[in-house]
């Protein structure tokens, strides 16, 4: 079956610039140049929430990984992150001189990387809204920066034509992928770790094998691509396109699948849910829409590691590195649907255990960043304590 639209929501006044689905899929958050950034609820006839606080145009939201924070990054500056309810509550970090393109939290909820006209890559602690430190080897605006899903890695891609790798723990730049002929729009890492694939104004989706730093991929479109999201299976990269398209490409067969015409003008951003049965556009044209992804990654390819051939930068045929993309679910299609309805019911509950864990994790760090705060309360009282002291001891013995 062939990708639907499912959803239309209307509400921004301007270009919408990023969209993300929280974990459950209950929401979808956007960001608009109108300066907003809106909750959408998937579920129907509920309204949707219009944050306000941003001084500017929002270039940038994500989901944390649990679904209790939103994060947005504007061109004021400055970095929110808010509470996705109707208080619609923020807490704003600053230190980026220029506008934020890009915000992105670690798999584990605990860091945010962001990236910003001003040339930097910056990493922030969530819990205690602590800048940590700065990657600033770009020498143009940086549109884009993501975690590698061990969190060991940072990849960034900037107007200098370059994406770079970045070690976490050293903060070296580990390598600079240089072939791109424009300047490079968007990155991600493919839900194994093991590739990126950033998108261009030269028209151009590339992939890249990170641990050899070799290009594997290269598909080449007739308009600027502004955004890209890989579908969690790892088979499938979806784009959105100045030309106002989302091209949906498969990675195994290295060729284009699916040519979706929904927006009128450029579609400006595009990402899959968590689970990958959907995904959300954003365009130009003010509007959000949200697609039935509908092909089942099951039925392409269950062997990830034979060894297909894509068409590479020059033409010719070439055999493509495995994607070894960690487990892939084989689903058996029996006649018997009611284990497929226990199966789906099963995990339909194991999710909602696992949100509910999630939930409690976010309670407790909540938790620790307050002891954390006054830990460091009683050390500062502390150190004065003994500086009073030895001031004291001092006078005393002058």
């Amino acid at each position: 079956e062939d990708p639907s639209l499912e959803r239309h929501f209307k509400g921004h006044r301007d270009v919408v610039t990023s969209v993300d689905f929280s974990l459950n899929k209950k929401q979808l958050a956007s960001g608009s140049m109108d300066s907003c950034l809106m909750i959408w609820s998937m579920r129907p006839q509920m309204r949707a929430y219009r944050f306000v606080g941003h001084k500017d145009a929002v270039m940038c939201v994500q989901f944390s990984p649990s679904g209790h924070l939103v994060a947005s990054g504007s061109r004021d500056k400055t970095v929110r992150l808010w509470v996705p309810s109707v208080k619609g509550e923020s807490t704003v970090f600053k230190a980026h001189t220029a506008t934020v393109r890009s915000v992105h939290f670690s798999s584990d909820g605990q860091s945010l990387v962001t990236a910003s006209d001003d040339k930097t890559v910056k990493v922030w602690t969530v819990h205690r809204q602590k800048f940590l430190f700065s990657l600033s080897q770009h020498i143009n605006w940086v549109r884009c920066a993501r975690f590698s899903p061990d969190g060991r890695l940072i990849v960034s891609a900037s107007d200098d034509k370059t994406v770079k790798l970045w070690d976490k723990t050293s903060r070296e730049c580990i390598h600079s992928f240089c072939e791109h002929g424009g300047f490079v729009n968007h990155v991600d890492f493919h839900p194994s770790g093991t590739c990126i694939a950033a998108a261009g104004t030269d028209n151009t989706v590339k992939v890249w094998d990170v641990r050899m730093n070799r290009l594997l991929q290269h598909y080449q479109g007739n308009a600027v691509v502004n955004s890209l999201s890989f579908h969690p299976s790892g088979n499938y990269l979806v784009t959105a396109s100045n030309d106002s398209t989302l091209k949906i490409l498969d990675l195994l067969e290295g060729r284009l699948l699916y040519t979706l015409h929904g927006h009128q003008g450029p579609a400006t951003c595009v990402a899959f849910s968590r689970a990958g049965d959907l995904f959300a556009s954003g365009g130009s044209d003010e509007q959000v829409m949200v697609w039935k992804t509908n092909f089942d990654a099951a039925d392409y390819g269950d062997v990830l590691k034979t060894q297909k051939s894509g068409t590479s930068v020059d033409g010719t045929h070439h055999t493509l590195v495995e994607m070894d993309c960690g487990l892939h679910l084989k689903k058996t299609k029996t006649q018997d649907s009611g284990r497929n309805h226990v199966q789906r019911e099963e995990e339909t509950s194991l999710a909602n255990t696992l949100e509910h864990i999630m939930g409690q994790l976010d309670v407790l760090t909540q938790t620790v960043s307050i002891l954390e705060q006054r830990l460091t309360l009683t050390e500062d009282k502390l150190k004065e304590c003994l500086e009073n002291q030895q001031k004291i001891i001092q006078n005393k013995t002058s």
